[in-house]
């Protein structure tokens, strides 16, 4: 008996936003990349055809992998993606989608995250994947409440300033 088959697929939170992007990345790799590539090996082997000793031909198939590599991880994302509209929730409890303000209680630093999927975080625009220790530590949580959370620098301590949707 395989144990896999078993077991429940997994499913990939990410806002509407995040898989609209995913899609569109798929489109262009499918659409754009992959006819791109396939013409350059067409024409590395027009030019010499002793592949092992093409340095054109093997740098595209190279490309080629890696590009058909992305292709089936995205495919893979999009199948397992649960969608949340995030501007159909609401309340004061943190939760996937939120963003929350919180402060920094050593430095009194004060900053604010949306809780993403994985495939849309991106720290620098202020959005946390939802499997990010900071992330984990604010689910479940209110506002004016504390949080601890084990950072690569040590332990620290954010107080929830707000819960905002949207």
């Amino acid at each position: 008996m395989n144990d896999d088959l078993d077991k429940p697929v997994q499913k990939f939170p990410m806002t509407k936003h995040g898989y609209s992007a995913l899609q569109q990345e798929l489109g262009h790799l499918v659409q754009v990349e992959r006819p791109r590539i396939a013409e350059r090996i067409r024409y590395a082997i027009a030019d010499d055809p002793n592949l092992p000793e093409n340095a054109e031909y093997q740098a595209a198939k190279s490309d080629q992998n890696v590009n058909e590599a992305r292709i089936a991880e995205i495919q893979n994302r999009l199948a397992r993606a649960e969608v949340i509209e995030v501007s159909e929730l609401s309340g004061d409890t943190v939760k996937f989608g939120a963003t929350v303000r919180v402060i920094d209680e050593d430095t009194g630093d004060e900053r604010g995250s949306q809780i993403v999927g994985e495939p849309e975080a991106d720290a620098a625009r202020g959005k946390i994947s939802v499997f990010s220790p900071l992330a984990r530590a604010l689910i479940g949580k209110k506002k004016d409440t504390t949080v601890e959370v084990l950072t690569p620098r040590g332990a620290k301590a954010y107080r929830i300033t707000s819960v905002e949707w949207g």
